[in-house]
């Protein structure tokens, strides 16, 4: 069985071949709805996560130990391993390091449901990421490769603290720069831990397009109900959202929009749900297991076979 550890799972694929393997499962016809649910089962300290699924020829399931709020373990909050199997044999093929796929898969599940907006402009495009740290530099790496060739992306970062080494401009989040650069933004990336909104209505540009990813349960959130009022709200599946996605959940809750208003990726993707340009598109992500199988797949397809 080969075993691909970090850095052979991150550069076994560019991210626009991450975006491609999502946008292809959509396209081919898999309904997110039939999805296994992501499964969490409490510890002692903190929790694992069991994110199985199966699409035509693979069958996979990633494994997450989670610390618990206010750990000081000193080790990542999340850690694990993707375990990829044959699909009808169900011999075990690959094992892969999930923290590395998360990396890959996140961004791309954000850019492929919005892919096609994006590039339907060729002036340059300023994107704010909201949050510099893993996941937020990942939706950077991510939104540049699949736009290279189509428009000029111009990164600026949010945060509290300037993060080492970053490659892209950076502002300190709540001063006046940063209300600049929201306004200005087409595309704006919200990837922080809070549990409270840290972008509200009056930030935004009418037609912005927002990505909302770092909030995962159903009572935490990043945006505040007012920027989802009025707007095309997209979601990965309705019946994930109402278990995992705050942003959402608690926005119907508060009166902004309704269930019934929101769209799925996979409507999107296919063409059955147009995006208007005039108005915020917000497409809030929690992760579904379908997602991580499908670009292990990729990985699994294009790491080099030398690896045991």
């Amino acid at each position: 069985m080969r075993n691909l550890g970090y850095s052979e799972v991150m550069s076994a694929v560019a991210p626009r071949v991450a975006v491609d393997a999502l946008r292809e499962v959509l396209l081919d016809g898999f309904d997110p709805a039939t999805d296994p649910h992501r499964q969490k089962v409490a510890l002692p300290h903190g929790e694992i996560h069991l994110l199985p699924s199966a699409l035509d020829g693979a069958v996979g399931v990633k494994v997450l130990g989670i610390q618990p709020a206010g750990s000081t373990v000193d080790v990542p909050l999340v850690q694990g391993s993707y375990l990829l199997m044959g699909g009808e044999t169900l011999t075990p093929e690959v094992v892969m390091d999930a923290a590395a796929l998360t990396e890959i898969r996140t961004p791309a599940v954000a850019v492929a449901g919005v892919l096609d907006r994006l590039r339907a402009a060729s002036e340059p495009l300023e994107c704010v990421i909201v949050g510099a740290g893993v996941q937020g530099r990942a939706h950077a790496r991510t939104v540049v490769d699949v736009l290279e060739g189509v428009r000029e992306v111009l990164v600026t970062f949010v945060s509290r603290s300037k993060p080492v080494d970053l490659p892209h401009p950076w502002v300190e989040s709540g001063s006046a720069e940063a209300d600049e650069v929201l306004r200005r933004a087409g595309l704006v990336v919200v990837a922080t831990s809070a549990g409270e909104p840290v972008v509200v209505d009056r930030q935004l540009r009418a037609d912005a397009t927002v990505l909302a990813v770092g909030a995962h349960t159903v009572d935490t959130r990043e945006l505040h109900e007012d920027v989802l009022r009025g707007a095309q709200v997209l979601v990965e599946d309705v019946e994930a959202a109402r278990r995992e996605a705050g942003d959402v959940a608690i926005a119907v809750e508060k009166g902004a929009l309704a269930w019934e208003d929101a769209a799925t990726m996979a409507e999107v993707v296919r063409g059955d749900v147009a995006l208007d340009p005039a108005r915020r598109v917000v497409f809030k992500t929690v992760g579904m297991p379908w997602e991580d199988l499908a670009v292990a797949r990729v990985v699994a397809s294009q790491a080099p076979a030398a690896l045991k």
